[in-house]
């Protein structure tokens, strides 16, 4: 493999490659990686994701022409084209209390002054080589791209890997990114600078914005805006996102991790002074510096996902709805980084990419002044669940069905003019006390007949059901953005561990299509009685179909603590926003159980917990409508 070398600028140093770039790569492995996307099972990166990511980075600093040879004709004409544009250098950028962080760019060779971007990366062992497509799309739209690791990610050995301890956007992280602007001042001149940062680095991209007034625009996509509810929501620790970054930092705890965070981090684990926990939190939290960043006027855009397993839907609506500055914030299908994973990677140039392209027309308008649609937009977009059109995926040799689905006809989006423009109304709906024997209960609107107080119902506390929020983080919600939603049998929920309630088949007011336009946050109620001190609660929304298979509307844990034993306790929670349409003839179902693989519950195995709704504090799910 041709080993590139250091450019002529004074910038860079040699890069030195990537281990495993050699093989060459051909158009159906391109397309694979675009299908795929970047998740493999068990919450880490496709292989053939970085081995693509790898030799397009490898290609574009290689000084010969030869390693484009190893690239599909589509990729290698782009890394042609950007070579035409710009000169790409790996530097090793020093902080200020001493370290290397592994950097990435592209300056271009057009007489400026150009605007600049710097994209902090994800968190991720691979750091900087995971998003090629990024940095080929804004060198071809005119930028200089300054990519870097953050501290403490990646592999050791790897060219991409930063020294130090991982900060979790932490103050270190902050400075960090003020001295990459100083950096990228200084070697380009450019006109003006701008963030966008996937995951982590959005996250970092925001927090530096509200600390230095040098950032002029930022693009924040599969982003958080308060990590604390993002950690802990409704009481409730998100256990399985946390494990997983833990370990996808590129190396052991005690080596990535400084002790103070290590501290910390034992704490969440073992359900350890939270109070702290969640100060450390909020200190990396976005939405703690609003303020900063209302005063500086950033332009923000945001970009999350309905279905998120790391940073759920909720907190970055609030964060969001909290700014009074020029933003947007889109909403899709799906999951963690789902829908912007092939733009990511660039592993099909030329195919529509709204999500990327819309983050690229905000940095054109704000960073460029183009006068491009951006000013005229409304501040939030969501594509409504599941409305894209779907048919059947068949081997290509056999001509059979692969079970897959591929999308034929995109998802509904809808816009409004703030979040608040979502919901136009409610419907409350009360829970019936039906339900002995293991039937279920049913949701009736609010006023109707029926035993809708003073009633309970019980159910064994502690054991899993069919009733999950996904089936696999991140998969499930990358399976959902590709057109093939995880399927439950509302049949097979096991009734002596969960309680459920379910609507008569939906009638539109309007005798259209569709039975409810589910637009906003829902909002639960319900008393709980546990024979033990503390109960977990996870509450499920289902669209269930004639045939009662169904799939998920939205969901929220709950942990309710410091119970009185067989005394009744009224509680009241958020469920996660979700714009759906729940077709005419569907029913809803809500399922209550106590456990989920993705939260660390408060539940004790085969205890009691009993349900109920007092006259005093009638049970009840408020659906909000648009």
């Amino acid at each position: 493999m041709p080993q590139p070398s250091s450019t002529t600028d004074g910038s860079s140093e040699e890069f030195p490659g990537f281990p495993g770039a050699e093989r060459a790569l051909t158009e159906a492995d391109a397309d694979r990686v675009a299908a795929d996307g970047l998740w493999a099972s068990g919450g880490t990166v496709h292989p053939e994701a970085v081995r693509f990511g790898r030799t397009v980075l490898t290609a574009l600093l290689a000084d010969d022409d030869t390693a484009r040879d190893a690239l599909p004709a589509g990729p290698a004409a782009r890394v042609a084209r950007v070579r035409g544009l710009a000169l790409p250098g790996h530097h090793r950028i020093e902080t200020t209390d001493g370290l290397r962080l592994s950097a990435f760019s592209l300056r271009q060779l057009a007489p400026g002054p150009h605007p600049l971007v710097v994209v902090p990366s994800g968190w991720t062992p691979f750091g900087w080589g995971l998003f090629p497509g990024v940095y080929l799309d804004l060198a071809l739209r005119g930028y200089h791209v300054l990519a870097y690791t953050p501290r403490g990610l990646g592999i050791p050995g790897l060219p991409t890997t930063s020294e130090g301890h991982v900060d979790v956007a932490g103050p270190y992280d902050v400075a960090d990114g003020s001295t990459v602007v100083d950096f990228g001042i200084e070697r380009f001149a450019p006109a003006v600078t701008g963030f966008l940062g996937v995951s982590y680095g959005s996250g970092i991209s925001q927090l530096v914005a509200a600390h230095d007034e040098r950032v002029a625009a930022v693009v924040a996509l599969g982003t958080w805006g308060n990590l604390a509810t993002s950690l802990y929501e409704n009481g409730t620790r998100h256990l399985a996102a946390v494990k997983a970054l833990i370990g996808f930092t590129g190396g052991p705890v005690e080596e990535k991790f400084d002790e103070e965070n290590r501290r910390i981090l034992d704490d969440f684990l073992g359900d350890r002074n939270p109070d702290a926990v969640v100060r450390w939190a909020e200190r990396r939290s976005p939405e703690t510096y609003a303020d900063l960043t209302d005063d500086h006027g950033t332009p923000t855009f945001f970009s999350n996902t309905w279905h998120e397993s790391l940073f759920p839907v909720n907190g970055v609506v609030d964060a969001f709805d909290r700014l009074r500055v020029p933003k947007r914030l889109n909403l899709w299908i799906g999951d963690h980084a789902a829908p912007e994973g092939a733009g990511l990677l660039g592993a099909a140039p030329g195919a529509p990419d709204p999500v990327l392209d819309e983050a690229y027309a905000w940095l054109d308008h704000h960073l460029k002044g183009e006068r491009n649609g951006v000013e005229e937009w409304d501040e939030v977009c969501g594509q409504v669940m599941f409305t894209y059109v779907t048919e059947p995926v068949t081997d290509p040799v056999t001509g059979r069905p692969t079970g897959a689905r591929r999308i034929v006809a995109p998802a509904v989006r809808e816009s409004r003019p703030t979040w608040r423009d979502a919901t136009v109304g409610h419907e409350l709906l009360s829970l019936t006390g039906e339900g002995a024997g293991g039937t279920d209960g049913r949701l009736v609107a609010a006023g109707e007949d029926g035993a809708t107080t003073g009633w309970r119902r019980t159910f064994l506390a502690g054991v899993d059901t069919e009733a999950t929020a996904m089936g696999e983080p991140l998969r499930t919600g990358q399976a959902e953005w590709k057109g093939d939603p995880k399927t439950y049998d509302t049949r097979k929920i096991d009734r002596r561990h969960a309680l459920a309630w379910t609507t008569e088949p939906l009638v539109p007011a309007d005798g259209g299509p569709v039975g409810r336009r589910v637009r906003g946050v829902p909002r639960l109620r319900l008393t709980v009685r546990s024979t033990v001190s503390a109960a977990g609660l996870i509450a499920h929304l289902f669209d269930v179909a004639e045939d009662d298979t169904a799939r998920i509307v939205t969901h929220a844990p709950l942990n309710a603590y410091d119970l009185t034993p067989d005394r009744d306790t009224t509680v009241t929670w958020r469920l996660q926003a979700a714009w759906y349409d729940v077709p005419a003839g569907h029913r809803l179902m809500l399922v209550v159980d106590s456990k989920d693989p993705l939260y660390g519950d408060a539940s004790v195995t085969w205890t009691q917990t009993g349900l109920g709704s007092p006259p005093e504090a009638a049970s009840f799910l408020e659906l909000p409508l648009g």
